[in-house]
């Protein structure tokens, strides 16, 4: 049997890792070795990112909330209006409620006056 060279195979694999990595400084978009750990190292960063961005949005949510009852009145607080809102049966979810204490004024004073009724 004859023997294969695997250069085709291999150039075209380094070509796909080197084409991801770009970007990169120095030798980590240029040598094969660094660009293959860049790549790797990033993808894990990437998919930590993703988690972490829906925890720092959910504190910014809570954080226009909380900035939006003080403004309506200094007594109120956020996890009375929460506990509140689960007992009144309301099941509008922070991000919608984040929004209409930012742009909604009235909307949201409503809601909160209802609340603390």
């Amino acid at each position: 049997m004859t023997r294969v060279k695997g250069g085709f195979t291999t150039r075209r694999r380094h070509k796909k890792i080197l084409k991801q990595t770009k970007g990169y400084r120095g030798l980590r978009s240029k040598v094969y070795n660094q660009a293959i750990q860049a790549w790797m190292k990033a993808g894990q960063n990437a998919y930590k990112g993703r988690k972490l961005k829906k925890r720092d949005f959910r504190s910014l949510w809570i954080s226009r909330i909380s900035a939006g009852l003080k403004q309506i009145d200094s007594s109120f607080n956020y996890s009375r209006f929460i506990n509140g809102l689960k007992k009144e049966g309301v099941t509008v979810n922070r991000k919608i409620l984040a929004d209409l204490a930012l742009h909604h004024n009235v909307a949201f004073e409503t809601v909160a006056k209802d609340v603390f009724k």
